[in-house]
């Protein structure tokens, strides 16, 4: 169910609260909602995720992502989250293909290499064609650290 993209960032299509044990096994701690409130009535709600995970000693971030796109913000706020992560992150949505095309460009925003990036996005069965251009000027842009 979780797709590992890196050694420390799975993705996934949505969990639920008991899917929480099976991310501790992977040594997970950081649990990232990707997620709009209400998106679904299949959906599990993200405060019943978000408790599970603090049950667990995990941490919990939402960064919610409709279909209408990504924002600056959005990508500042996953960037910032990988970047402070103290151990491995699974991030979440429907399908896991918005996690990964955020993550992406997330890591792009880092100054990672794009290739890099569609590579191991395409190793765990996601494509990141849609947001290719933005991961490419993002990774252009990127400040060297």
């Amino acid at each position: 169910m979780f797709r590992k993209l890196t050694e420390t960032f799975y993705a996934s299509p949505q969990i639920t609260a008991e899917d929480i044990a099976e991310a501790a096994k992977l040594g997970v701690r950081l649990v990232i909602n990707n997620r709009p409130e209400g998106e679904s009535e299949d959906q599990t709600p993200g405060a019943a995720i978000e408790s599970a995970a603090r049950e667990a000693g995990m941490d919990y971030l939402a960064i919610p992502v409709t279909h209408s796109g990504f924002s600056e913000p959005q990508v500042t706020a996953m960037a910032q989250a990988i970047k402070e992560a103290e151990g491995p992150i699974l991030a979440y949505c429907r399908s896991g293909t918005r996690s990964t095309l955020l993550w992406s460009l997330a890591e792009a925003s880092r100054g990672k290499n794009p290739q890099k990036l569609a590579a191991q996005a395409s190793s765990a069965g996601y494509d990141v064609s849609p947001v290719r251009a933005m991961i490419d000027m993002l990774a252009a842009n990127a400040p060297d650290d």
